[in-house]
């Protein structure tokens, strides 16, 4: 079993920064798969980035690319998400996911954490 708790998210402005962590319980992080996907308002929850194990491999959503960053301290038992010069449509629920597989699905990601609020004000 894993538990996934996220935090720092909040309000900035259009072109700021913010960044988002989500730490794990559990002995075995550094073998999960991670993930972050976001909701915004009336929409789908949507896949944002991932990052296996080893931080070997990362992937994003195209339109993040280049903006945002995925990175984990398995030490720390923690992924985090750096997001630089958001924007107003970057608003959503930000929520972390860990799972044994590679994927950007996300019926693959077995844990997932409570969610927590970002907002970019124009």
């Amino acid at each position: 079993q894993v538990q996934l708790v996220e935090s720092g998210g909040g309000l900035v402005q259009a072109g700021g920064s913010l960044r988002v962590s989500c730490a794990a319980s559990g002995r075995t992080f550094s073998s999960y798969t991670m993930g972050w996907f976001r909701q915004a308002p009336g929409k789908e929850r949507e896949f944002v980035a991932s990052i296996t194990g080893s931080s070997t491999i990362t992937d994003y959503t195209d339109s993040v690319k280049g903006r945002f960053t995925i990175s984990r301290d398995n030490a720390k038992n923690t992924v985090y998400l750096q997001m630089n010069s958001l924007k107003p449509e970057d608003t959503a629920v930000y929520y972390c996911a860990a799972g044994r597989a590679w994927g950007r699905i996300q019926f693959i990601y077995d844990y997932w954490g409570q969610g927590t609020q970002v907002t970019v004000s124009s």
